[in-house]
C-alpha cells in the first residue's frame, strides 16, 4: 500500500474555528495531522494564515471554495490558495436551485471546465467535492457525478470524492474509486450510521457502516494523494472526534509506515 497524507476537513471543527482560529489550528497540529483543508481562513490574510501554518508544520491541501465565490472573484481566491502554498481549488456544494434540471447541470460543467483551466493556468488544480445529489439524476445514461467528469477534462476538473455521500447515495465507493484512477487525488474519508427516519449520521471513524479498511486500499490503488477526515455534525465534541478518528487512522494504516 502507498503512504498518503492525512489530512483533516476544518468544517469539521466549525465552531471551535470561529471562536479561535489560531488555537483551534494549532491543536489540529498537535493530534498528528499532516495537513488541513480549509472551509474559511477565520478572517485573516493570507499571509498570516501562510506564517501560522509554516509555524504548525501543517500542508494547506486546499480550500473548499463557494460557487458563487468563484463566479464573482476567482482570482482573489486562487491568490490566497497560492500564498498559502496550498494546491487544490475545490467547489464543495450546488444550492438546490443551481442543478434543477439536467440543462442546469450542463451549465455547471462547461463553467467548471472553464473555471478549471483558469486554476490550472495559474499554478493550481480544481476539484469538485459531491454529496447525494449527485446520484439522484441522470443525464443520458449517466447520473450528474459521471456526466460532470464526461462533460469535462481531467486537466481541468478533478474529483474530491465523499465516499460516506457515494454510499449513503446507494453507490459502491470501492467501484467508484476505482473508476477514477487517475483523477482523484483527494478522498474524504468518513464514516456515518443511519438514523431513524434514514438520515446521514455521521460518526467516529469504524464506528458506522463504511468499509474503511478496503476504501483505504482502494484509494491507494486508484493514485490518492490525500485521505481527508471529515465528520460534518459530531455527537462528542468535535475536537474529540477528529482526535478518535486519527488514532484509528494511525493504528490501521500509518502504523505500517512507521517501522
Amino acid at each position: 500500500m502507498r503512504r498518503m497524507g492525512v489530512g483533516l476537513q476544518l468544517y469539521t471543527l466549525r465552531d471551535a474555528m470561529a471562536e479561535d482560529f489560531r488555537g483551534t489550528l494549532r491543536r489540529v497540529a498537535e493530534l498528528g495531522y499532516e495537513g488541513v483543508e480549509f472551509a474559511g481562513y477565520g478572517g485573516l490574510e493570507a499571509e498570516e494564515l501562510r506564517d501560522l501554518l509554516q509555524e504548525l508544520n501543517l500542508k494547506a491541501i486546499g480550500a473548499h471554495v463557494s460557487l458563487v465565490n468563484t463566479r464573482a472573484h476567482i482570482q482573489k481566491e486562487i491568490a490566497y490558495l497560492k500564498t498559502i502554498g496550498a494546491e487544490y481549488y475545490i467547489i464543495p456544494h450546488i444550492v438546490a436551485e443551481d442543478r434543477q434540471s439536467p440543462q442546469a447541470w450542463q451549465t455547471l460543467f462547461e463553467f467548471f471546465e472553464h473555471a478549471g483551466q483558469i486554476v490550472r493556468e495559474a499554478g493550481l488544480k480544481f476539484a469538485y467535492h459531491n454529496h447525494a445529489f449527485e446520484f439522484e439524476m441522470k443525464i443520458g445514461d449517466e447520473f450528474v457525478f459521471d456526466a460532470m467528469y464526461t462533460a469535462t477534462t481531467p486537466e481541468n476538473v478533478l474529483v474530491e470524492m465523499d465516499v460516506c455521500w457515494v454510499q449513503f447515495a446507494g453507490q459502491d465507493p470501492l467501484q467508484y474509486i476505482k473508476s477514477y484512477t487517475g483523477r482523484l487525488p483527494l478522498l474524504h474519508l468518513k464514516d456515518f450510521k443511519r438514523g431513524p427516519e434514514a438520515q446521514m449520521d455521521t460518526v467516529e471513524l469504524s464506528k458506522g457502516e463504511v468499509d474503511l479498511q478496503n476504501v483505504i486500499q482502494a484509494a491507494s490503488d486508484a493514485g490518492v494523494e490525500w485521505l481527508i477526515v471529515e465528520q460534518d455534525r459530531c455527537a462528542n465534541p468535535p475536537i474529540e472526534s477528529v482526535a478518535t478518528s486519527l488514532q484509528w487512522v494511525k493504528e490501521h494504516y500509518l502504523s505500517a509506515f512507521s517501522q
